[in-house]
């Protein structure tokens, strides 16, 4: 076994290859997330075929956007909930000599190995049963990205040292509910109704089921053997379908079943009836080997297009945290109406929900793949009704969205949340979040930025932009004494901080990251409004009864919003400044791990609402979205003088003060950093990149990756530490690279169409346009400019 510098028993022996050796009870939900496989369309943990649900497994497959709502009791009140839903196990094969147990695992030996250049999972094992009977496994899985309602499982079986009859049960299994995430064991967890099942004489197997919301799951399995069976004995009941084949086997001698099964829901669009569709998918289906082939080279088509060449020590983590992006937000995903959620399709935290998360997934989308990006702006856009809905339960005007989304746009944040370490239910308030508009004004705008769809922004864009602004603008209160204008009850990103520990309700006054986003949006609905051709924005302020007096209105808010200051800097939020400083000598000798602060206060009977304590980057958002100068030019427009020295006195302030409880957590910070600590920035980018890989969150990952921070980390390799910025003007580069990163190469779309491949090292940087009949890009390094025509490179010295 290779050494494991991760410490997770998950080395990677080179940059493609994810490799776990032996059977580790306490690692293997860790490896159950790290190993799963998808294709945007649905995404199938690394259980064990033979797994079932409990203990130190999990079993999970999870369809794009495929929610269900229950209503669950908890302190004698009725919360509702909406889950993704941990749909059918179309995994389930195990065998057994004729006269003995079916194989539940462990094996005696085990090592799985994911092909991230195939997208391959393979296991290799030896099993031993209670008579000493020695059978090989070996078992490849995949779930296609040619064909992506197929997923696939070939099982080699060879006796070693016995001969006689061997049988093989392949299931499908409805009978499955949502239990993979401990905290939510209080709530109803139940969501499948089964339909109908049947176990067909020639092998096949198919089965349906229902969620509560009435959306029809069919699944359909096919089986090729080799050499062939000798008997076949197929069972069903409701919600669970099996076949069970018997093989005369010798030693040395394998026997092969394929196993191939296509999914459909009444959901997905041009389907018709799911389970006609899936029984005729599957029995289409060719075999394991023309499938795996197909499938390999889908995924050597995605990879380049996501060429990323870092040269860094232990590049591996980046292909996994690429790898997984390309499984949970796909070619596959785009028709389908769903979001980017926040843990991907790996599990069943956060409830599978939706967040601000994609604001960092999407500036890796925006250059490799501005189609999906759309894509996810869109699903957006099709909510905006509903955040209007939710604007006008404030009393406001213009559009709120949730923090939590799912299926139709409704807030899906929880009002209660368990602190295990208490045992306490508390109150949930992470829904007054109300930044997450920004980040989809954002989102849209940048998006705009780097691709120049004008279409989207006419079509879509522009209005969703405005409604943003106008919430904004109606949220706003003014305080005449002050004169400035103030947004209030509302939460930061920092969340640890959801009340005044002096004030009865929750929600805080004018969080400068909320104020200072708000102005930038208010400011960019403007632009949105020139950008338009001028029937359309005629057609859209007539719409949305929009005149000028009410725009020059929000200009007036956009300038006077209120940016509170302490000690030199900006202040997190009003009133941060009579918060007391935490004795942090003592909690970090009497606790290790901090990460999880709030809940430490909480069962000591405290809050964390009492300190100058945050989670995860709050303020020093502003560094991430924009460039300094930018954030200048931001806080000028709001009547505060600034410079470099705001930005370092605040990043050390807060940086003092920061657990980093989330993993996007240290994308910031790694940002921030990168140009005045290089050697700092580097040590959270590193954080960042295999905070998944080394379990970062002390076993969360289980429960589901964290997209953001993956994506957020190759974001810091191909804008920040190269320095670029895409706009209609052109593209321009001001490298910095941390000493242990010696060069990089990317393939990056600018404005959507036109491919440059940008090398960058400590010298040079050489920036290369593609043949195709395009304009002409404007690159400009350092001060440095010149115009590249198709098929022309040109070489910069730093």
């Amino acid at each position: 076994m290779e050494p494991d510098p991760t410490g997770t028993g998950c080395p990677m022996p080179d940059p493609w290859t994810l490799r776990c050796t032996g059977y580790a009870p306490a690692e293997e939900g860790l490896r159950e997330a790290l190993c799963a496989v998808g294709n945007g369309y649905l995404v199938t943990r690394g259980a064990a075929p033979e797994a079932v649900a409990g203990g130190e497994h999990y079993p999970g497959t999870y369809l794009a956007g495929c929610y269900d709502r229950t209503d669950s009791v908890i302190g004698g009140r009725v919360f509702t909930h909406e889950d993704l839903v941990n749909c059918p196990n179309w995994l389930p094969v195990t065998f057994r000599p004729a006269d003995g147990e079916w194989f539940a695992g462990p094996p005696a030996e085990q090592e799985l190995e994911l092909d991230l250049r195939r997208g391959v999972l393979t296991r290799r094992a030896v099993c031993v049963d209670a008579a000493g009977r020695r059978t090989r496994l070996v078992q490849r899985r995949l779930a296609s990205q040619a064909r992506p309602h197929l997923a696939a499982l070939e099982t080699e079986l060879t006796a070693e040292n016995w001969s006689g009859r061997l049988d093989v049960r392949s299931a499908l299994d409805g009978a499955v509910t949502n239990a993979g995430v401990p905290r939510y064991a209080g709530l109803d967890s139940h969501h499948l109704t089964p339909l109908r099942q049947e176990a067909c004489p020639e092998g096949e197997l198919w089965l349906e089921v229902a969620t509560g919301a009435g959306r029809r799951i069919a699944l359909a399995a096919r089986h090729r053997v080799q050499p062939g069976c000798v008997a076949l004995h197929g069972e069903a009941r409701p919600g669970q379908v099996a076949q069970t084949l018997a093989f005369d086997v010798a030693p040395g001698l394998p026997v092969t079943v394929d196993k191939v099964v296509a999914v459909h829901t009444s959901h997905d669009p041009a389907t018709g009836d799911p389970l006609d569709a899936a029984r005729r998918l599957a029995a289409e289906a060719p075999a394991f080997d023309r499938l795996l082939a197909e499938h390999a080279r889908r995924w050597e088509q995605l990879w380049r297009r996501c060429r990323i060449d870092a040269d860094f020590p232990d590049p591996g983590p980046l292909h996994l945290d690429l790898f997984h992006l390309l499984q949970s937000w796909s070619e596959h995903s785009a028709d389908l109406d769903v979001g980017v959620p926040a843990r991907g399709l790996h599990g069943e935290a956060y409830r599978g929900h939706v967040f601000w998360d994609e604001l960092f997934v999407l500036r890796v989308l925006d250059l490799r793949f501005p189609e999906l990006a759309r894509a996810a702006l869109r699903y957006r856009h099709r909510r905006l009704d509903a955040a209007r809905r939710a604007a006008r339960a404030e009393g406001c005007r213009g559009a709120a969205y949730p923090w939590q989304s799912a299926a139709d746009g409704r807030e899906q944040s929880p009002r209660v949340h368990l602190n295990p370490r208490s045992g306490h239910w508390l109150p949930d308030h992470t829904h007054l979040q109300r930044h997450i508009g920004s980040a989809v004004a954002y989102n849209i705008w940048e998006y705009y930025r780097a691709t120049g769809d004008h279409d989207f922004l006419a079509e879509a864009g522009a209005e969703t932009l405005l409604e943003i602004a106008r919430y904004w603008a109606s949220a706003a209160t003014h305080d005449p004494a002050r004169g400035h204008w103030s947004i209030r009850g509302v939460l930061g990103p920092d969340e640890y901080h959801d009340a005044y520990p002096w004030a009865d309700a929750p929600g805080l006054d004018d969080n400068a990251y909320t104020n200072v986003l708000a102005s930038w949006v208010l400011a960019r609905a403007r632009d949105a409004l020139h950008a338009l051709p001028a029937r359309r924005r005629d057609e859209l302020t007539e719409r949305l009864a929009l005149d000028t007096a009410e725009t020059d209105h929000w200009q007036d808010i956009g300038h006077h919003l209120h940016v509170p200051f302490h000690d030199g800097v900006i202040s997190q939020f009003d009133g941060y400044r009579r918060l007391a400083e935490l004795d942090w000598d003592t909690y970090h000798r009497r606790y290790p791990d901090l990460r999880r602060l709030d809940r430490i206060l909480e069962a000591e009977g405290d809050t964390v609402n009492r300190y100058r304590a945050s989670k995860q980057a709050d303020v020093l958002m502003l560094w991430y979205l924009f460039p300094a100068r930018e954030v200048h030019g931001l806080l000028r427009r709001l009547g505060h003088p600034a410079g470099d020295e705001l930005m370092r006195r605040t990043v050390d302030y807060y940086l003092d003060r920061t657990v980093h409880g989330s993993t996007l957590s240290s994308v910031v910070h790694a940002w921030v950093l990168g140009r005045c600590d290089p050697h700092a920035s580097w040590r959270h980018f590193r954080d960042a990149l295999t905070a998944d890989l080394h379990d970062a969150q002390g076993g969360t990952t289980r429960e589901g990756i964290h997209l953001g921070a993956m994506a957020g980390a190759v974001d810091l390799l191909q804008r920040c530490y190269t320095g670029l910025e895409s706009s209609e003007d052109g593209v321009r580069l001001d490298p910095h690279l941390p000493g242990a990163l010696h060069s990089i190469t990317l393939d990056l779309r600018h404005r959507g169409r036109r491919t440059l491949r940008i090398t960058v090292d400590r010298r040079h940087v050489t920036v290369a346009l593609d043949p195709d009949p395009v304009d002409p890009v404007r690159i400009a390094v350092r001060g440095e400019s010149t115009l590249l025509r198709p098929g022309q490179s040109h070489t910069f010295r730093l």
